[in-house]
């Protein structure tokens, strides 16, 4: 068991994300983009501080700029997305936002010279494939400075996964969530301020689903991501989490009652494979190979 641990972690955060989608939509009825952004890494920052605490007295200097970078990386993404969404469609920014699921092995090739796992590989363009099934529209029409703008927020959920898998090795990954959440926060409140968005709705409705993303789609997921990543490679955490679509249509349908479609049905089942193909296809060529011996 102990051995697919990252892996249930992985998957676990992939299911809070998707959940994350329906209560994303029920809190902006509520609240602008950057606030909620800047609630729910201030209640990431404050529980885990909270919880954590005696931890936080043997931080190291490294920790403190390792959790700056990949704080800066986390928000810059989720605001690139925030902006980008206002120029494009949804289901293309999901979409393009996705494709941070193959941008990850070419990043560890070229920082890293690392050999790119053609199993893994091809489990990412599975998933993509399978999530443009799930997300995208057929009628895509031309790219815009919105997409342009998605596409800069894939990148940087990319480098996120890259930077978390290099620095979890020889940091504490609470630690490590614990300053990622408050550059992150830090970041979240000088946008709101500086576009003038201080005053909050204060409908419990909004409150609670705004809570559930700081508690559950930001502590407890980006917690189990870092904690992860120390059992996974940078390319099968991105193409785990990429079932987030997956999940993000599931609640969709059980909650907000969206109709399910035959393109769904075909981009859930393309992504099942993904993680099949990812997951068991380089161990059962390993076992053909050492039974030929």
């Amino acid at each position: 068991m102990s051995k697919y641990i990252g892996e249930i972690m992985l998957f676990t955060t992939a299911i809070i994300w998707g959940s994350g989608f329906v209560f994303s939509a029920i809190s902006l009825d509520y609240l602008t983009p950057y606030q909620i952004l800047a609630v729910r890494f201030s209640v990431g920052v404050l529980i885990l501080s909270f919880i954590f605490y005696k931890r936080l007295r043997n931080i190291k200097k490294s920790t403190l700029l390792r959790g700056f970078i990949l704080g800066f990386l986390l928000y810059l993404a989720f605001l690139l997305q925030t902006v980008g969404l206002q120029y494009t469609t949804p289901s293309k920014n999901a979409f393009i936002t996705a494709i941070n699921v193959v941008i990850v092995p070419f990043i560890a090739l070229i920082m890293d010279k690392r050999k790119i796992d053609k199993f893994e590989m091809s489990g990412a363009f599975l998933a993509i494939i399978g999530i443009a099934f799930l997300s995208l529209q057929l009628s895509v029409g031309k790219i815009n400075i919105g997409d342009l703008l998605t596409l800069g927020c894939a990148f940087g959920f990319a480098y996120q996964i890259y930077y978390t898998s290099k620095y979890v090795k020889d940091e504490d990954p609470i630690l490590l969530t614990v300053v990622q959440m408050g550059v992150a926060a830090l970041f979240a409140w000088i946008f709101v301020i500086g576009k003038g968005e201080i005053y909050f709705s204060l409908e419990w409705e909004g409150i609670l689903s705004t809570l559930y993303l700081g508690v559950f789609s930001t502590t407890l997921a980006y917690c189990f991501q870092t904690m992860a990543q120390k059992y996974t490679s940078e390319t099968k955490t991105a193409i785990i989490l990429s079932t987030e679509a997956l999940w993000g249509m599931v609640f969709s349908v059980l909650i907000l009652s969206e109709v399910l479609t035959g393109r769904m049905i075909i981009g859930a089942i393309l992504i099942l494979l993904a993680i099949i193909l990812a997951e068991t296809k380089p161990d059962f060529f390993k076992r053909k190979a050492m039974e030929d011996i």
